[in-house]
């Protein structure tokens, strides 16, 4: 709970728990609070003008949403009660729940656009909310998060749609300054096609990467341990345990938590976690740390808008936050077993906030070499974590982010070293 001499609803705890906020830090909502507010501004007289010309279409997901809300007093209390305390922080914001519902509806057919800088509509809408007492409560509420992953998939479909295209143009995400920031080239990115060869706005997000420039470190050397992503290095650590305290300060994994209490659990204690984080330019496609035989795959519905809370503008909130989502929110478990002394490897993306889908791209029994392609994320995903067996690592060949910044840990590209066994 950010609070600045016990308030807070003050200008100084608000910003605070802005600047820390995962959306934030990994550069899909500017820096500047303002231009959220400004874009939030536009969003809101879109919605005044689809009720005025009456063409605000009620989706699916919203209405499941709406029905909800109505038959659950605790969810509506919840909801309720964190739109009045937002207005302590922004008087202009959502009015109530049927103009929550109308700025859902609104979100669920946008395509973000590049020069927007805000490119998460749903982190913005709710940036102020998930921080109040109510929405820290209500963001855990499982079946308000079921509702909102609903919302998600819906905006996912719409984001898979020939529609969505709108915005890949030379004016917005295929730009010279998009070519530049997002390094466009790396990629399989056509610009003398339209849309850059791309069939949807996801299709430009999960976009493929050109094979050379990734290349598999140590392709012929069991003992090379790969990068699964591009990422920032945000925490490194050894011995984990099979439960502890990851919503207390200490960047603590809880295995049996993070593995949603599989049987395979036990074989991972006392082992190692390498978790990084990646930014909205990065890669967003995975790959196999080591080679082996996939074993076991799967979705874990976890959370979405929730970070931890903390008392007070903390330096180390981004990490903490990172770590405690390894344990609640939304992922996939991708269990590959290699030869010794690696032995079995899980691979775990997280979704935070806009993680519309975790799409796996391998099935158990499958043999895969070194560096094949586990699957992505379409819009949303932004972390990842790999757990070790006990004794596979000698050592990492990265160094741990002990910055408490989760944007100034070693930055690592797919299918480079991490680390190696003996």
């Amino acid at each position: 709970m950010t609070t600045v001499n016990g308030d807070r609803y003050s200008a100084q705890a608000v910003e605070a728990r802005y600047q820390d906020s995962f959306g934030r830090l990994a550069g899909y909502l500017p820096q500047d609070r303002t231009i959220v507010y400004a874009w939030l501004d536009e969003l809101g007289r879109q919605v005044e003008q689809r009720r005025t010309q009456r063409i605000l279409v009620r989706h699916d997901s919203v209405a499941e949403l709406a029905r909800l809300i109505d038959r659950d007093p605790v969810v509506r209390m919840y909801v309720t009660l964190m739109i009045e305390q937002a207005k302590e922080y922004r008087k202009d914001g959502v009015r109530d729940i049927p103009d929550l519902l109308d700025h859902l509806d609104t979100v669920v057919t946008w395509a973000p656009r590049y020069f927007d800088k805000v490119h998460f509509p749903m982190s913005a809408l709710f940036v102020d909310m998930m921080f109040t007492p109510a929405g820290e409560a209500a963001f855990r509420n499982r079946d308000l998060n079921r509702a909102l992953l609903g919302i998600l998939r819906e905006w996912c479909r719409y984001l898979d749609s020939p529609d969505s295209c709108r915005v890949l143009t030379d004016e917005q995400w295929l730009s010279s300054a998009a070519w530049e920031e997002l390094k466009l080239g790396d990629f399989q990115v056509d610009p003398k096609k339209p849309h850059g060869g791309l069939l949807s706005f996801n299709d430009f997000f999960h976009r493929e990467i050109r094979p050379e420039k990734r290349p598999v470190a140590g392709a012929g050397d069991p003992k090379v341990i790969v990068a699964p992503n591009d990422g920032k290095v945000v925490r490194i650590q050894r011995n984990v345990r099979r439960t502890d305290e990851f919503w207390v300060k200490g960047q603590r994994y809880s295995l049996y938590d993070m593995l949603d209490g599989s049987d395979l659990t036990d074989g991972f204690v006392g082992g190692d976690v390498y978790q990084s984080f990646l930014s909205g330019a990065d890669y967003h496609r995975w790959h196999a740390p080591v080679g082996g035989t996939v074993i076991s795959t799967r979705v874990v519905e976890g959370l979405t808008f929730t970070e931890l809370e903390s008392a007070g503008h903390d330096p180390d909130a981004g990490i903490q936050s990172q770590v405690y989502e390894a344990s609640v929110n939304a992922r996939a478990l991708i269990f590959i077993r290699s030869s010794d002394p690696i032995g079995t490897v899980c691979v775990m993306p997280i979704g935070i906030t806009e993680i519309s889908s975790l799409t796996i791209g391998v099935e158990p029994g499958q043999k895969l070499e070194k560096g094949a392609e586990l699957g992505y994320f379409s819009y949303g995903g932004s972390s990842m974590v790999v757990v070790f067996q006990p004794g596979a690592v000698a050592a990492f060949d990265v160094p741990d982010n002990t910055t408490g910044d989760v944007t100034k840990g070693q930055w690592c590209a797919v299918n480079s070293e991490i680390a190696h066994t003996g």
